[in-house]
């Protein structure tokens, strides 16, 4: 990181985290004593460390689909004719792949990366459910339960991505009853660029190949 990098003008709209990590690290006001030797190892964890959660999500729902054909032939057929005429596809065509993106949602509904989120501390003493927090109280929050809280989804445990399309629900922490990266500003920073990457992985897996199981097993429900 040269001091080229360092003091280079960018506007808003413009600026990434790197950026904002660089702002910080000019800023004489800022409380942390923020250094090129913390911005680099930060950046490079947030590069690297959800490559196991994509490469989890893209095998789940690769499974899920080969375990539903129904759902595999529907986004396949999907993401077949988005490609049709095209060599590659933009970031704008996969907002048009609705199914696509349910499949998606739906995996990461039933199967979340981290069933238990990031624990939290409570600032002050609260009360929830009649019992009684007091603060610096530590709070563990299950994904794994809400996403499969029969009170909040039909059918909870059963793949049906469809409950996603027309609906508003998002997994970007303003939806409570779905929460895979957490919410809040603890919310995972790596959002964006890891689904951007399994959506990538699942539309060429999709559209190069056709998949199913192994004739030896028998093809059930996801459980």
């Amino acid at each position: 990181m040269n001091q080229k990098m360092a003091t280079l003008k960018l506007p808003p709209h413009e600026k990434d985290v790197v950026d904002a990590l660089i702002d910080l690290k000019n800023d004489p006001y800022c409380s942390m004593d923020l250094s090129a030797e913390h911005i680099k190892p930060l950046i490079m964890n947030m590069l690297l460390a959800a490559t196991y959660t994509v490469s989890s999500v893209t095998v789940w729902a690769m499974t899920t689909l080969m375990k539903n054909p129904r759902v595999m032939k529907k986004v396949q057929e999907e993401v077949r004719k988005a490609y049709e005429g095209k060599g590659f596809l933009e970031e704008e065509d996969v907002q048009k792949l609705p199914c696509l993106k349910a499949v998606i949602k739906e995996t990461m509904r039933l199967y979340p990366i981290l069933p238990i989120l990031f624990p939290r501390e409570t600032m002050k003493e609260i009360k929830i459910e009649g019992y009684t927090n007091p603060d610096k109280t530590l709070v563990y929050v299950s994904a794994w339960a809400i996403h499969r809280d029969p009170e909040t989804w039909e059918n909870p445990e059963e793949f049906y991505p469809e409950r996603f399309l027309g609906s508003d629900i998002d997994f970007k922490g303003q939806d409570f009853e779905l929460i895979p990266f957490g919410s809040g500003r603890r919310i995972c920073p790596r959002l964006n660029m890891g689904v951007a990457t399994v959506e990538l992985f699942l539309i060429n897996l999709l559209y190069l190949f056709d998949w199913e199981m192994p004739e030896e097993v028998k093809r059930i429900a996801c459980v």
